[in-house]
């Protein structure tokens, strides 16, 4: 994506189903979850580069015994440096116990700290707010009691973040902060306590407290404690925890908006965003890999034994279909033949654009996301010219040219722009900065016809137009084409996500900004009146009234527009964009329909609210978050 945006998390959880000293015995080392808990992070580090983070929980120690460990980090390589210093812990060990120590999985649990049996990790973008190591997960909420310790990370954003925080205050609760994350686990914990507490008061008058210890510690039920805790969400979510009794669970929205699948086996039970990671980790045939269902969560008992449970009734599936454009990784070999299907469904607009004048026309891509797409494009290509020689040799239909030329005939393939990763554009004034953003990326020169080549350039997606606008477009317009073509394989981006990508401000998308000055153009300003008033006057409304500042307006007028405000004045060549369309996206992604940022039809009540008010915001010269 040539403007980079930060989006979702990553979430890992490993839970050992043997005793560790199984897994020392068979695999030779006491690093057996730990070495593959690195890898699943490492598999995702596309999810978040801005934080990481560790969480460890021994089952069965002893009072006196530390049974949690956690690491977090903002470092620049967060998952190196936390794995390192987990590292320094199993050389302490040879260190205090000799060699010996290392095979010894009791010695290990009670010395020696990331040696127990179930494992959380967190990979973090921070879509808002601050970067610092407090806002790093797994988030811990401790208490004396086994059972009612918390640990949680997740890829999520609520949008009703007010109305779970005054829910927690009803409750009695003096919450430190105002944040989903924070809001979610008191909430969680709170609903964890009064299990604890009804587990209690079943048992209290038939064993001593220090016997109801151990029989709330089998008998927590975490799909009861998840169904309370998880009934007033609204947003996008996969939710992970780990309880200190090591009782565990991975929780997901009821629309399946955010990731999660889980692979199991008589040793492990293996929970990821994305299955790639989870096959790298454990070496294992793709079609092992399952889903979580939307509204259940995987529960794995404190005895290892595991379900899916219906936390919340699932809606329509609304799974983020952004995820198979641009975030996940493109090894899954359903994601990648969905991007190809994705580049080979413009093949129509793009034929249409170049007037079907293949000879003069060179094809490339903006690197790296969008290959795979531009692959498919190509795939498309070589379709139509198959057909073209059919119709001509099979057929007899007529054909204008030679017909060897024909015959012979393959897409002109390029590389023409490649990013200058060195190249730093923030130690400058701002006047010089456009300049500098200029020259970020470079071009391959000597392989344009000037004046009579177009060039068709796709990207995956294009959001503010930003890069396009400043630097690609300039540095495509340097060897003089007769026409810049600029492909998305995404459709138009028209409304603002609030379920984890960083897109919540409409006045950066470029689409919005193209309806803008179409209503400027033609004297329908007071459009924007009525949109601004139905939304203060029905904030609550499940109406997304932002709709009506698209509706006048043709896809095509829309597409036209961005062209005009990305080309500027300085861009000699002719500028066109094409958009994917929504249609051709569902047929590429049939799996994954969700479609808010392209459509405006948001899965959840609360996304609808959050768009109106956003465009409020916007109306009102507010940049603040509108959830």
């Amino acid at each position: 994506m040539s403007d980079a945006i930060k989006h979702e998390c990553g979430i890992a959880m490993i839970r050992l189903r043997k005793p560790v000293q199984y897994y020392i015995d068979k695999y030779g080392t006491a690093a057996y979850a730990a070495n593959r808990l690195y890898v699943l992070m490492q598999k995702q580090i596309n999810r978040g580069q801005d934080g990481a983070g560790v969480a460890n929980i021994k089952i069965g120690t002893d009072p006196g015994t530390r049974y949690i460990s956690r690491y977090r980090s903002i470092e620049p390589s967060a998952v190196n440096y936390i794995f390192d210093k987990i590292n320094k812990k199993y050389k302490k060990a040879k260190k205090l116990g000799g060699h010996d120590a290392l095979t010894d999985a009791d010695w290990l649990k009670e010395n020696i700290a990331f040696t127990g049996e179930v494992w959380l990790g967190h990979l973090r973008y921070g879509t808002h707010g601050e970067n610092s190591i407090e806002t790093c997960h797994p988030f811990l909420k401790q208490n004396n009691w086994r059972s009612r310790n918390l640990v949680m990370a997740g890829n999520f954003n609520m949008t009703n973040v007010e109305e779970l925080f005054s829910k927690l205050v009803q409750l009695g609760q003096h919450p430190k902060e105002k944040t989903d994350t924070v809001t979610v686990m008191e909430k969680i914990g709170h609903f964890l306590d009064e299990e604890n507490q009804r587990i209690f008061d079943k048992y209290k008058h038939q064993y001593s407290n220090e016997q109801i210890t151990h029989v709330i510690e089998n008998e927590l039920d975490v799909a009861r404690i998840l169904r309370r805790s998880c009934r007033d969400f609204d947003g996008g979510y996969t939710m992970a925890g780990m309880i200190g009794n090591g009782s565990s669970f991975v929780v997901r929205d009821p629309s399946g908006i955010r990731p999660a699948y889980y692979y199991a086996d008589e040793e492990v039970v293996v929970v990821a965003s994305e299955k790639p990671a989870i096959k790298s980790a454990f070496n294992i045939d793709f079609n092992a890999i399952q889903e979580i269902k939307p509204g259940h969560a995987l529960v794995i008992n404190k005895d290892g034994s595991y379900a899916e449970s219906e936390i919340l009734p699932a809606r329509e599936k609304k799974s983020c279909s952004f995820e198979r454009i641009y975030f996940s990784r493109g090894t899954d070999p359903a994601i990648y033949q969905e991007r190809k299907d994705l580049g080979k469904a413009l093949i129509p607009q793009i034929l249409k654009a170049i007037d079907f004048d293949l000879k003069n026309t060179v094809f490339s891509y903006i690197p790296n996301t969008a290959e795979t797409a531009f692959l498919g494009m190509i795939e498309g290509l070589e379709d139509y010219l198959s057909a073209k020689r059919r119709e001509v040799f099979l057929e007899g239909k007529p054909h204008m040219g030679e017909l060897d030329e024909l015959l012979n005939f393959r897409p002109r393939v390029e590389k023409l722009v490649s990013k200058d990763v060195k190249l730093r554009t923030f130690i400058t004034n701002d006047d010089d900065r456009d300049t500098m953003v200029a020259n970020v990326y470079d071009t391959t020169f000597e392989v344009v016809k000037p004046g009579i080549d177009s060039l068709v350039v796709i990207d995956d997606s294009i959001v503010r137009g930003t890069t396009l606008e400043k630097s690609i477009l300039t540095t495509l317009d340097k060897l003089n084409p007769k026409r810049i073509i600029i492909v998305s394989s995404a459709p138009q981006i028209r409304f603002p996500d609030c379920y984890g990508i960083d897109m919540s401000r409409m006045k950066e998308f470029i689409a919005f900004r193209a309806a803008l000055a179409l209503l400027k153009e033609r004297g329908m300003g007071s459009v924007l009146d009525r949109v601004h008033e139905s939304c203060l006057n029905d904030p609550n409304s499940y109406e997304n009234f932002v709709k009506d500042v698209y509706s006048s307006f043709t896809d095509e007028e829309i597409s036209d527009k961005v062209a005009q405000i990305v080309a500027g004045d300085n861009i000699k060549a002719e500028v066109k964009v094409i958009f994917q369309t929504v249609e051709n996206l569902h047929k590429c992604i049939p799996k994954h329909t969700g479609d808010w940022y392209f459509t405006g039809n948001y899965p959840t009540t609360g996304g609808t609210r959050v768009v109106n008010r956003s465009f409020a915001n916007y109306m009102e010269g507010k940049t603040v978050r509108a959830y």
